[in-house]
């Protein structure tokens, strides 16, 4: 990210967000903010994802990573969870849209810059701020994931869902887990939701040729992609970590539940949506 300019694979993302709306109905997930929050014309960001016929891809995966995301914490605000962490919110609209309100406290974490300007793009459209809605600006330069959401009021007792989107691939391994290790550490329990992609030198040599694409687009941005992993090695440091239930969604998997009747060969390696849950802590005795 550019020093106090917002982030801009945020803006892409609530780009792709918005062109699935219109160019697929939002068939796999449905926003119906994603293009008011957007604020640009839709005629315009129709035709200049029409016209890019590459971004595709990308535009699918991350409606499938939300809709994956949107219906694992559906079943979680089921089983007890009351409170839920947007971790690097960007653009999200999920608060201005919960079927939950009352039930769930969302948190939105984010850098205190990329956040100013949400709240000037969400004034600019006219969404209201919800009340179960909290900011939590976090500069991880100068301060801790733990501190920030302690500042804005997050219980650490509390049986939690934390959404991770669009964010792990621009993190160092150290970054992630530290996360990871601290998302564990919730006492009443948390579950995770986060994608990330299989190294680059195991893709067949299309995906390679397009992962480099993005890769270096990511690059000129000044938000380089930094981290990727084997399923397995990951899996493991999960466990290592405390997490259990892993569900790990990789192209194949993701195309038998949200493309069944896809054409053409199916890929085993690329983009996956993983979520992961940790248990309870038991209560400390005196």
């Amino acid at each position: 990210m550019q020093i106090g300019k917002p982030s801009r694979t945020a803006l892409a993302a609530a780009s792709h967000r918005a062109a699935h709306q219109l160019l697929e109905g939002g068939r796999i997930f449905t926003d119906p903010l994603a293009v008011q929050i957007l604020g640009e014309d839709p005629r315009t960001v129709a035709q200049d994802a029409a016209a890019h016929p590459s971004r595709r891809i990308m535009r699918l995966f991350i409606a499938v990573r939300t809709r994956f995301a949107e219906d694992a914490l559906a079943s979680a605000v089921e089983e007890g969870a009351r409170q839920l962490v947007v971790l690097g919110a960007g653009l999200d609209t999920f608060a201005y849209r919960s079927p939950f309100r009352e039930r769930l406290r969302v948190f939105e974490v984010d850098h205190p810059v990329t956040q100013a300007w949400k709240r000037e793009r969400l004034a600019e459209a006219g969404i209201a701020l919800p009340p179960w809605l909290t900011f939590a600006p976090v500069d991880f330069e100068a301060q801790k994931l733990p501190e920030g959401l302690a500042a804005a009021g997050f219980d650490p007792e509390g049986k939690t869902f934390f959404i991770w989107l669009g964010v792990v691939p621009y993190l160092t391994e150290d970054a992630i887990f530290t996360t990871l290790q601290f998302i564990t550490s919730v006492r009443g329990g948390a579950h995770v939701v986060f994608d990330y992609s299989d190294p680059p030198d195991t893709l067949p040599p299309e995906a390679r040729a397009y992962h480099a694409r993005r890769a270096a687009l990511a690059e000129s941005l000044n938000e380089p992609w930094i981290s990727h992993f084997e399923p397995q090695a990951l899996h493991a440091k999960l466990h290592e970590l405390g997490f259990s239930g892993i569900e790990d969604l990789g192209p194949r998997e993701i195309r038998a539940r949200y493309f069944p009747n896809a054409k053409g060969p199916v890929r085993d390696r690329g983009g996956h949506v993983l979520r992961a849950t940790s248990k309870q802590s038991p209560p400390t005795r005196i």
